[in-house]
């Protein structure tokens, strides 16, 4: 294993100086120390375990400049609203970190635990293992949950005549990405908007709606690619395709202040959101207005899944075909 650190840090001492104190949550027998982790499931044995993982890369998934703290709650919040896409419930993580030489310094390794360790506290999830090398900055979290059998949200389970849901505001993570590109120092990242800059490095995984909406919703999938690169996924699983109301989709007044010519595409193809967007059938779209009215759920109806033509799956906004040209985040373009 390399040495991570200019002042002769292995491996092992990084992980017993900045991680050790993350692996005690319950539910863990074994934690960081051996070569595997033991976990034990909760008492009900009836449970399904679901794994997601992703990789933030320096430079790609957030700017080279983003200090260590923001990095790691944006890296454990976009794997949490994964879990929450298929209404599962947090238990473990393991951290796959690769580090260049300069960064690898009790400074940043300090924050960078910080701020892992505010957002597993949060949801109750112990880091139980992983890798350190040197390398360029990238960060891969495997998120590990649990879910009641066949209560899990899929994305193929969507039918003709379901309405279409989001939760929270779309179009805040790709405004964020705007005021960086236009930010007036280096120094500033985002600092023109507080609420953008925590919306980008701290978007609110929604587990809770998740468990809420899961005995009702028929299909799921948390937005990260943007609306219609994602719903058309949900569709193409389906089979299905959907017709989105441009004039429903929930935009913050903020955005639309200050980006009028732009917040309807930042909305609909910007990604870097994470929220959810959802189907549910007409039959229980009275039982899902209550969670609203109740606010056990932060979410609008935006649109109606519909029958797919000979072309396949499609979103349609206000009933015409999108725009090919414009679509959500795509790896290796």
């Amino acid at each position: 294993m390399d040495q991570t650190s200019s002042n002769h840090q292995t491996e092992f001492d990084i992980i017993r100086s900045y991680f050790k104190d993350l692996t005690h949550q319950k539910g863990v027998e074994k934690g960081i120390g051996d070569d595997a982790a033991l976990v034990k499931f909760s008492s009900e044995h009836n449970n399904h375990l679901v794994v997601a993982t992703d990789t933030l890369i320096g430079g790609v998934h957030f700017p080279n400049t983003a200090g260590a703290f923001d990095i790691a709650q944006r890296a454990m919040c976009v794997n949490l609203s994964d879990l929450a896409a298929m209404g599962a419930v947090p238990r473990w993580f393991t951290l796959g970190l690769s580090l260049p030489t300069n960064l690898a310094r009790s400074e940043w390794l300090g924050q960078f635990s910080a701020g892992l360790k505010i957002i597993a506290d949060q949801y109750d999830c112990a880091l139980i293992g992983g890798d350190t090398t040197r390398g360029p900055l990238s960060v891969n979290i495997t998120m590990l949950g649990e879910v009641p059998l066949q209560e899990a949200m899929c994305r193929d389970g969507a039918s003709i005549g379901d309405i279409v849901y989001v939760t929270g505001f779309l179009g805040d993570g790709a405004a964020a990405l705007k005021n960086e590109l236009e930010k007036p120092q280096p120094s500033d990242v985002f600092r023109k908007s507080e609420r953008l800059f925590n919306r980008f490095y701290r978007p609110t995984p929604r587990i809770k709606e998740g468990l809420e909406i899961r005995s009702i919703a028929t299909a799921c999938i948390d937005i990260s690619d943007g609306l219609v690169a994602d719903l058309e996924h949900l569709c193409r699983s389906s089979n299905t395709s959907a017709n989105v109301s441009i004039e429903n989709l929930p935009i913050h007044p903020e955005v639309k202040k200050h980006h009028p010519e732009q917040y309807s595409d930042f909305a609909l193809f910007g990604g870097d959101d994470y929220e959810l967007c959802f189907t549910v059938p007409e039959s229980k779209n009275l039982v899902m207005g209550e969670l609203i009215k109740s606010r056990s759920v932060n979410a609008v109806p935006i649109g109606k899944i519909i029958k797919s033509n000979g072309s396949g799956s499609r979103v349609l906004l206000n009933g015409r075909v999108c725009n090919s040209k414009k679509t959500g985040f795509k790896h290796f373009e």
